[in-house]
């Protein structure tokens, strides 16, 4: 049966959800305001097999939300569109000790046995990343997984959108007041603005908001399009794209509210951190500086799910800094779930009655 559904929030919960049920036969109709996104404002890593969070439901979650992205990339080819804002060049772990280092080997070994796709794993000494990356200067060894990934948020929202024109489905560039709207069902993704969409309904949210700021910047050496990522045992990330441009991010602010201003201050700090393994990035001017919003619930697991208390109206929130991980898997299974079709994993560790309350 063909239902009318209204999806809030365009980042990748949303737009994936939105693109499932448009791809199911359904009439969907996505509004989006565009403020604060963290998708749009996010480049992030796919390799969640390197995670050392003792939080198995976060893991099995993530585990699922990176080989979740083979199914997508696929559907999306089906359909004709170009998929490389996903690039699967391995990532680098680097830890402080041999001690540490050879501990996230063990566990990334362990971990292969079930999640498959983290691919082969091999410890690269220090001759062996400045051969294949001249530019860096690692300060020890690091763990290869070759399964790992990037993405850049904002082609990949871009293309889902344009993937979803092809059924029934608006896009509307607008905050709306949920309480007016009539649908069949309606799916919250709002991320960290969740508890304003439901506190009319006499509902309070366990959601608090972050600050993440990114920014790029273009090195002279432009073959870099099948570098692999960098994840130093610190707070940035380092994320080469294609023709020498990097991406180093993203910080982790909380107390901030939504403000979405530029700290040039944390972005220079950030840039002379990261210059430490990246020199030239010293005499390179900062491009493309992003800011964004995330969601965190009080113990750092997400939730998605039916809203309780409401009838016909499901939600995502909480993903935090893996929401690029785990996203587009927890949009699909809100499809599925509003379909009323068998899951592939139990859901009930996600309820959003932990985190909803009257």
């Amino acid at each position: 049966m063909k239902k009318r559904i209204a999806v809030i929030g365009g980042g990748i919960v949303g737009s994936t959800c939105a693109f499932y049920l448009a791809k199911a036969g359904h009439n969907i109709t996505l509004f989006d305001d565009g403020t604060g996104q963290a998708t749009k404002a996010a480049a992030g890593i796919i390799s969640p097999w390197l995670s050392q969070r003792r939080n198995k439901v976060w893991y099995r979650l993530t585990a699922n939300g990176a080989s979740f992205y083979q199914t997508l990339l696929s559907d999306l080819q089906s359909l004709g569109y170009n998929t490389d804002f996903y690039q699967q060049n391995g990532t680098l772990v680097f830890k402080k000790s041999d001690k540490l280092l050879d501990k996230i080997t063990n566990l990334a070994h362990q971990r292969r046995e079930i999640d498959t796709l983290i691919g082969d794993l091999k410890r690269m000494s220090v001759d062996d990343l400045t051969t294949l990356m001249p530019e860096l200067t690692p300060p020890s060894p690091a763990l290869f997984a070759s399964g790992g990934a990037l993405i850049d948020g904002k082609d990949f929202i871009d293309t889902l959108h344009q993937a979803s024109s092809q059924f029934d489905f608006h896009f509307v560039n607008t905050k709306v007041d949920i309480t007016s709207l009539e649908f069949d069902a309606i799916v919250l993704a709002v991320g960290a603005w969740l508890p304003e969409c439901l506190a009319p309904f006499g509902l309070k949210v366990d959601v608090r908001a972050q600050k993440g700021q990114l920014f790029s910047a273009c090195l002279s050496n432009q073959q870099t399009d099948n570098y692999p990522v960098l994840m130093p045992q610190s707070e940035i990330d380092l994320l080469p794209f294609k023709n020498g441009k990097w991406v180093i991010g993203a910080t982790h602010e909380n107390d901030m509210g939504f403000d979405l201003t530029p700290d040039l201050t944390v972005l220079e700090q950030m840039k002379a951190e990261a210059s430490h393994w990246l020199p030239e990035l010293d005499r390179c001017d900062m491009e493309d500086i992003r800011v964004g919003t995330r969601a965190y619930t009080s113990d750092y697991t997400p939730f998605f799910g039916s809203v309780p208390y409401l009838e016909n109206v499901y939600t995502a929130s909480g993903l935090g800094a893996s929401g690029l991980t785990s996203g587009a898997y927890i949009g699909y299974l809100l499809s599925e779930l509003i379909q009323e079709k068998e899951l592939p994993m139990d859901i009930t560790p996600y309820s959003p009655s932990k985190y909803i309350t009257k």
